[in-house]
């Protein structure tokens, strides 16, 4: 992935020409409150609207990153290979598709249906690592959904075979245990009468229908598969669930069934009404901000061998109170009876005023390795004028009874109604759901986003972690040298694992070795934290730029992030070549002057100083020039220098912490012959003018201010001194404007001078 991302307006063009061709064309049609599929009207003109972002790393300021895959439109759905955590696989409508095979680099696609494709796209992975792909078709309408596979995540595929018939919204879930059930794959779709559910018991290869859920009517049927643990024996994937969608928009009747030989008959087990309005009722639909939603009701089983084994978990939007107008929040709720009775709503996010802000639009995914419940949403908390929303998620480790903080995912809020992004009707289309898909407590989102005015394609990992890395650019010499790079996790959204860094660096040099290590260890466990890492040069390594990539990832490869710094390789020089190096007297100032030929990692001189009889002592620091190969020149004044014997040296300093000396100059300042007063500087003056004088033996000093009628003003100065010249800031902050006359008194010597002051 490039850590760039693509430009806003090329996004918004493209959004913007697709809502102008369909809002254009589609302005008479009429929106069918009572169903969520693209209306078909609209899939002529977005077969093209993709593009690929070259998988965009967009980071923002804490160092967190989400990846910009391109632009679809909207609906995604994702899954993992549960044999290869690092193969990912994700569809948008209505047939673009990006995989990946090391959670990093996504390649984009159009698998081949063999068929017209009208969207809604659902994916599963069986256990065996095959991939099923699931997407709404027909000829000149939707009439089935089709389902191709593929053995190597997605390169290639089978020829489709017809999964389930139906004219909306289908869902798909795949056995991945080893039970009797093992690898079989079962879907849904609503049809002209009720709702159908189909199954193939031979990797895909045929469906057929064993059930017509004849209170199916709304959009938002599901399938989930679970252990069968109700009786004396535990059954893996011996449970099939199905949910159905009825009743009212705004009053939604959620049936549940269970089938306990592999989907072939099926017991009701319950009727619910737990859900109402989501957002405002416009034109018959739930809306956001004028985005359509719906409440369906995900669900998901506990297949793990955890304390909650065989739990099923019903996540749902309803406003917060119940009513039109309100908003809205996000609920579970979970069985330990199939469905039969339901537990008390659990409230999963967590925003203290919860009744101000909007949280929808989920989805659900839970860990078959550890049990852990993930959901995901849509959430305004951070906007208070709701217009805008971020992604949020959180999960459960106690079976949906209390959930974790929750984290916003998305680096960057997107605009909710989003005009420009090509989805038509009031409310307006911008998908009816995402998704979440996780493995060893490691989950990966996928969504739709709108920040660039287009419908994004985005993911990101949750739980995750922040890495930054300093200096982004460095110099090294091409032979036996080293330079380090600060890799930094500076904070996490509740990861506690491990992360292991590594690297690799272009291009390969055409002489000598580039080696790159980690002298105190290549893992960080405790947050915030850092790690360094060493390049080192050897055998005369070939002059150039040379992009070192760091690697970031978790225990089982994810998550995954990336950061590139550059390595410039120079000739190998002395660090700090000084040239020259004096010192010159003027009355009690020494004038120090240096030149060097050329300079590496320099950050600088310390200029130091010693009498006779005592330690050098710092004066002062001259910053370098860093890595250069042109003459310098460099000047430091040490002044109101005593009269005495002096020595000076550089302590010339690398930016890694390693110094080295010049050598030393010697340099006398001589006793003034006679005494003297000059003139200040600058004269006139406002506020602050500095005084000069010379005394050629030890004597009482004395200097005072008087005006222009002889009163006494201040006394400068009036002190024993030894012999030697001096300067003085006199600062004239508290005296009024005016002329005014200095006198110096020494001995028998007296010496008068005029000021002015103009303020």
């Amino acid at each position: 992935m490039r850590n760039n991302f693509t430009p806003f307006f090329t996004n918004l063009f493209l959004g913007v020409l697709v809502s102008f061709f369909i809002c254009s064309k589609l302005s008479a049609q009429i929106d069918n409150p009572l169903t969520d599929h693209v209306p078909i009207e609209y899939i002529k003109y977005i077969q093209s609207y993709q593009s690929d972002e070259s998988d965009a790393v967009v980071t923002d300021a804490e160092g967190f990153d989400n990846f910009n895959l391109g632009v679809a439109f909207a609906e995604p759905h994702l899954v993992q290979n549960p044999n290869n955590p690092l193969q990912y696989f994700t569809s948008f409508n209505t047939n673009t598709a990006y995989r990946t095979n090391d959670a990093f680099n996504w390649i984009i696609s159009s698998p081949p249906f063999g068929a017209s494709t009208f969207g809604d796209p659902v994916n599963a992975y069986d256990s065996l690592g095959n991939l099923y792909y699931e997407n709404m078709s027909g000829s000149g309408g939707i009439q089935n959904c089709r389902i191709i596979r593929s053995t190597d995540n997605g390169t290639t595929w089978s020829p489709s075979v017809i999964g389930v018939l139906g004219v909306d919204k289908n869902w798909m879930a795949a056995d991945q245990t080893s039970g009797p059930y093992a690898n079989y794959i079962y879907t849904t779709m609503t049809g002209n009468s009720g709702g159908n559910f189909n199954r193939s018991t031979d990797n895909g290869a045929t469906f057929t229908q064993t059930r017509n859920f004849t209170t199916q009517a709304l959009p938002g049927m599901m399938v989930a598969v679970g252990p069968d643990t109700n009786g004396t024996t535990d059954v893996p994937g011996g449970c099939v669930y199905v949910v159905t969608n009825s009743g009212s928009a705004f009053a939604s009747t959620y049936t549940f069934y269970v089938s306990t030989d592999g989907g072939a008959t099926f017991n009701l087990k319950s009727t619910q009404n737990f859900s109402g309005y989501v957002g405002t009722n416009v034109a018959g639909r739930n809306s956001v901000q004028n985005m359509r939603t719906r409440p369906y009701p995900f669900i998901t089983a506990d297949n793990s061998y955890g304390p909650n084994r065989g739990r099923l978990y019903l996540v749902y939007a309803s406003n917060t109170p119940a009513g039109d107008f309100n908003k809205p929040d996000i609920f579970c709720r979970y069985s330990d009876d199939q469905g039969a009775t339901w537990s008390s709503a659990v409230v999963v996010n967590d925003d203290v005023n919860t009744t101000a802000n909007n949280q929808w639009h989920p989805s659900i995914w839970c860990d078959k390795t550890s049990g852990r419940l993930f959901v995901k949403w849509m959430d305004t908390r951070d906007t208070p004028t709701s217009d805008s929303a971020h992604i949020y998620a959180s999960y459960s480790d106690d079976g949906g009874v209390t959930f974790a903080p929750n984290q916003r995912i998305t680096t960057s809020k997107m605009r909710i109604n989003c005009s420009t992004c090509g989805g038509g009707g009031t409310p307006r289309y911008q998908g009816d759901y995402d998704a979440i898909t996780a493995i060893d407590n490691q989950s990966l989102l996928v969504w739709t986003d709108f920040r660039a005015g287009t419908f994004g394609s985005y993911v990101g990992f949750f739980p995750d972690f922040a890495m930054k890395v300093s200096p982004a650019i460095d110099t090294v010499a091409n032979d036996a040298d080293s330079v380090f790079y600060n890799i930094l996790v500076p904070g996490v959204k509740l990861y506690s694992d491990q992360v292991t860094f590594s690297a690799t660096f272009t291009p390969a040099p055409a002489n000598g070795n580039i080696t790159i290590d980690f002298p105190d260890g290549d893992t960080l466990s405790t947050f915030p934290g850092s790690v360094i890492m060493r390049v080192k040069t050897s055998g005369d390594v070939s002059i150039g730029n040379y992009v070192v990539t760091i690697t970031g990832t978790g225990p089982n490869g994810t998550p995954v992030h990336k950061r590139n710094v550059t390595v410039t390789i120079v000739d190998a020089i002395v660090p700090v070549e000084l040239t020259a190096f004096n010192a010159s007297v003027n009355k009690n100032e020494v004038v120090l002057d240096w030149s060097t030929a050329t300079e590496l990692n320099n950050l600088g001189f310390e200029i130091q100083r010693k009498s006779i009889n005592s330690n050098y002592e710092t004066l002062g620091f001259v910053n370098g020039k860093g890595t250069t190969t042109e003459f310098s020149n460099y000047s430091f004044t040490d002044k109101n220098v005593d009269a005495g014997t002096y020595t000076y040296r550089l302590m010339q300093k690398d930016f890694d912490g390693t110094f080295s000396y010049s050598q030393e100059v010697e340099v006398r300042v001589n006793v003034p012959l006679e005494y003297s007063l000059d003139q200040n500087y600058p004269n006139p003056f406002n506020p602050t003018t500095t005084i000069r004088y010379a005394i050629p033996e030890d004597n009482f000093v004395s200097i005072k201010l008087y005006d222009i009628l002889g009163n006494e003003v201040i006394t400068l100065v009036n002190e024993q001194k030894q012999a030697g010249r001096y300067e003085m800031l006199f600062n004239a902050s508290n005296i009024a404007s005016g002329v005014y006359y200095y006198q110096i008194s020494s001995g028998n010597f007296t010496q008068t001078r005029k000021l002015m002051l103009m303020k």
